[in-house]
């Protein structure tokens, strides 16, 4: 047996070898060039990248980042976001990133986030490491012929307008329209600079070819945008002298239901265009209902997105606001890893706010860290986790008043892939 690779922090000389890891693990490139290296440079805070080393050769990844998470009632709460977790097909089954995550969650406890968060590319791996699925998407493909609309919509017709606009504008007022959508969206998290530059070309991988989108903003009666969509058209064809046009959608956020059901109909009444493909939505988004045949509005994906591991239990559940009036819910949370576990008093007032904290009383539930970041956002069921065994129920009703309070009107949804 060789000797275990080196997991560590990464130097400034490591970098473009693990850019080069990264990019493997990922099946991007088998090389990578200087440009690649120099455009992803500006991502990495050193001190929070990670990768094991054999014989002087990176061979897995694993990288975290600030990131500020909405929960209900709309505050944020500090979350430590991990991306780019890969392992060369050569070294698998050796615990390397288990000893990543293992340094990434200690640090992120240590430095006194609530959670942490990642987009899971495989649902069976997270799970052994506390994380939960906090989060679903659907993405809709909806047949615009059959979809029963008015094609003569002309705008919106409550003093708001529509308008397109060169992406230099939306870099100017994008990121302030999303501080606004964030802390309405339970589940969103906050986006860099750097997330703007790319999405409007301004900064560029070599290894992601650009497409520049039209963009396209919702303006209210006083002026305000208060909503905006960037889409790209598919090459126009015209089989038998019949338009045929795919349109796929890159965002869409909405600071208003106004600006929201706008926006959707500008795509859906745009000429020549037979297919409008919504990418990554809410899983009860507005898109299908605003159909006058919801039916057109075909599921082409839906599934967990988001996953959730709390690593500070009175922190995380103070933060958030609860349904259902005064009440006094005790839980045992079990972690395996030691960061998170312990019994605790969540207590809630008839506003819905919160306090949390520690305590030997009797638990009138127990459930794993996993499980509690399902809950944590509102997305879950206490008692359906309950009938599937996952939460054990010690006093009369517990789950029930667990689902009361933690359930939301609306379900989380995090727009961004990190």
């Amino acid at each position: 047996m060789s000797e275990s690779p080196e997991v560590r922090t990464v130097a400034e000389s490591d970098v473009a070898d693990w850019v080069r890891a990264m990019s493997t693990g990922f099946h991007l490139a088998p090389s990578v060039g200087d440009e690649e290296v120099a455009a992803r440079r500006p991502l990495f805070d050193l001190s929070r990248t990670q990768g094991a080393f054999d014989r002087g050769r990176c061979v897995a990844t694993f990288r975290s980042m600030p990131r500020r998470l909405t929960v209900p009632g709309g505050a944020a709460v500090p979350a430590s976001a991990i991306t780019n977790v890969s392992v060369t097909a050569t070294h698998r089954r050796r615990g390397l990133a288990s000893r990543m995550m293992a340094a990434d969650l200690a640090a992120a406890k240590e430095r006194g986030d609530a959670v942490s968060i990642l987009v899971a590319a495989e649902y069976p791996i997270y799970g052994r490491y506390g994380f939960g699925p906090a989060t679903w998407v659907t993405d809709w493909e909806v047949d615009v012929p059959r979809a029963a609309l008015d094609r003569r919509w002309a705008g919106p017709t409550d003093g708001g307008r529509v308008d397109l606009m060169p992406l230099e504008e939306v870099r100017e007022f994008g990121p302030g329209l999303h501080d606004r959508v964030r802390a309405r969206t339970v589940g969103a998290i906050d986006r860099t600079p750097f997330w703007w530059e790319m999405s409007t070309g301004q900064r560029r991988f070599a290894s992601q070819p650009w497409t520049e989108p039209f963009a396209v903003a919702h303006r209210d009666a006083t002026g305000r945008v208060d909503g905006l969509a960037t889409y790209t058209a598919s090459e126009e064809h015209w089989p038998g002298k019949l338009p045929k046009v795919d349109v796929s959608v890159r965002q869409l956020i909405a600071a208003s239901p106004a600006a929201e059901t706008a926006l959707w109909r500008y795509l859906l009444s745009l000429d020549w265009v037979t297919l409008l493909k919504s990418g990554h939505r809410a899983p009860d988004d507005l898109l299908p209902l605003l159909l006058g045949d919801p039916r057109a509005a075909r599921t082409e994906t839906h599934a967990d997105f988001m996953w959730l591991r709390p690593l500070d239990v009175p922190a995380a559940l103070s933060a958030r606001t609860y349904a259902g009036g005064p009440a006094a819910l005790v839980l045992d949370v079990h972690d395996a890893a030691g960061l998170a576990g312990g019994r605790f008093l969540l207590e809630t007032d008839a506003s819905g706010a919160a306090a949390c904290a520690p305590t030997t009383a009797s638990a009138d539930l127990t459930l794993s860290v996993a499980d509690l970041g399902c809950l944590y956002l509102g997305d879950e069921s206490p008692v359906r986790l309950a009938a599937l065994g996952r939460v054990s129920e010690h006093s009369s009703g517990a789950a029930r008043t667990a689902d009361v309070l933690f359930r939301t009107p609306r379900r989380p949804w995090c727009p961004d892939v990190f």
